[in-house]
């Protein structure tokens, strides 16, 4: 489960500037947590069709926004994919 104390540190962890909840590189990491969060629980329950298909939803936000933010600065790409651990 992710706790709000958990969303918050991941925030500030990723954020460029304080107070700042809206650049890609935190939405990124907030899908990220997610998407975890999510794959974790379908470990356990494999016919859970629901929650697959919004985890789907989910890395396809989350492919789109990378997409965006390679679009906007390399740089922050590959600095972001390398901190979250994203394509070996």
């Amino acid at each position: 489960k992710i706790t709000p104390e958990l969303k918050q540190a991941t925030i500030k962890e990723y954020a460029i500037h304080p107070g700042d909840v809206g650049s890609p590189e935190v939405q990124v990491a907030v899908l990220t947590l997610r998407i975890r969060n999510l794959t974790l629980h379908m470990k356990q329950h494999t016919h859970d069709f629901h929650t697959k298909r919004g985890l789907l939803i989910l890395v396809e936000k989350r492919r789109r926004m990378l997409k965006y933010l390679m679009s906007v600065s390399e740089e922050r790409y590959k600095s972001l994919i390398k901190r979250l651990g994203l394509r070996k």
